[in-house]
């Protein structure tokens, strides 16, 4: 999904420096005696649903929840990414106290007065609000039938291609080329020709099958001679290249089949997503008075809005 749906990170330097210092805890536990291993056969039981409303701490009288764990865990994933899963809590935890009381302090300060602050708090909340509209508005709301139906719409309006199934003989010269085909004219087998001749080392051992492949995965001078052959035929001519000179041999010509939905369902699902979201702020922007005095940041403003 577009960096445009991401939740911002509300971790500062100074938090991250901190954090930091959690991660060398790993490496400090293990110059102590390790913990008994729990028995193999042992099931781990099932972890009891937590009340979100659970106080777990205070910090200057103020409680701090379960439900504040779980947001700073979520929020600062990247800053415990190293830390091992049973000291993550912990890390959170810290955090979370570090925030609180960092934050106090500021208050304290008379920060949260700063004009610079309260229009970046204005921006964040904005931003935020922006996140769960795109959840709640748009996520949240796309069903599988309009997953399914984006898959078959791609399906239905995607060309039929076809696929060949190719062997080729690469040498130098167009010289050992022409003999080859001379060769191949008088009735030898051309498998046994490329195990024998061609100069490409994964076909010295499989009479130069190239397996199946589409259009625009060879380079262009190959990809037109293979895909202008009929099944059973090879080049009349040498075929040119970058890499040498070719004989090929066209195998088999099949139409390419589509993707399964299972294997491009994630994919369709973002297209559809895509869709609504513009679709979404379109109408918004419709409904809104916005006014751009500068006329030439308003003409490159537009520009970007049609293009969406």
């Amino acid at each position: 999904m577009s960096l445009l749906f991401s939740r911002a990170s509300l971790a500062s330097l100074g938090l991250a420096l901190g954090l930091s210092a959690l991660c060398l805890s790993p490496v400090m536990a293990q110059e102590t005696a390790p913990a008994a291993a729990a028995p193999a056969d042992a099931a781990a039981p099932a972890a009891a649903p937590v009340d979100p409303n659970t106080v777990i701490a205070t910090v200057n009288g103020q409680p701090l929840t379960e439900a504040d764990l779980v947001l700073a865990e979520g929020e600062l994933s990247q800053q415990f990414a190293q830390l091992p899963p049973e000291q993550r809590r912990a890390a959170a935890l810290s955090a979370a106290i570090e925030i609180r009381v960092m934050a106090g302090k500021a208050v304290t300060d008379g920060l949260d007065k700063d004009p610079d602050f309260q229009r970046r708090m204005a921006f964040l909340q904005q931003r935020a609000l922006h996140g769960e509209m795109v959840e709640k508005g748009v996520v949240d709301k796309v069903t599988d039938a309009e997953v399914r139906a984006r898959y078959d719409q791609e399906i239905a309006n995607t060309p039929p291609v076809n696929e060949v199934h190719a062997r080729h003989i690469l040498v130098k010269t167009k010289e050992e080329a022409e003999a080859i085909i001379k060769q191949l004219d008088g009735g030898a087998d051309f498998q046994k020709l490329a195990n024998e001749h061609t100069s490409d080392p994964s076909g010295k051992s499989n009479g130069g099958d190239l397996g199946w492949f589409g259009p625009g995965q060879m380079v262009p001078e190959f990809d037109k001679a293979a895909f202008a052959l009929d099944v059973g035929k090879y080049t009349e001519q040498p075929v040119q290249s970058q890499f040498g000179w070719h004989v090929i041999k066209l195998e088999d010509k099949r139409a390419k089949q589509p993707p399964a939905f299972d294997d491009v369902k994630d994919q369709a699902k973002q297209a559809v997503i895509r869709d609504k979201y513009f679709a979404l702020v379109k109408s918004l922007r419709a409904d809104a008075k916005v006014e751009i005095p500068d006329a030439k940041l308003k003409q490159a403003v537009d520009t970007l809005e049609s293009a969406k």
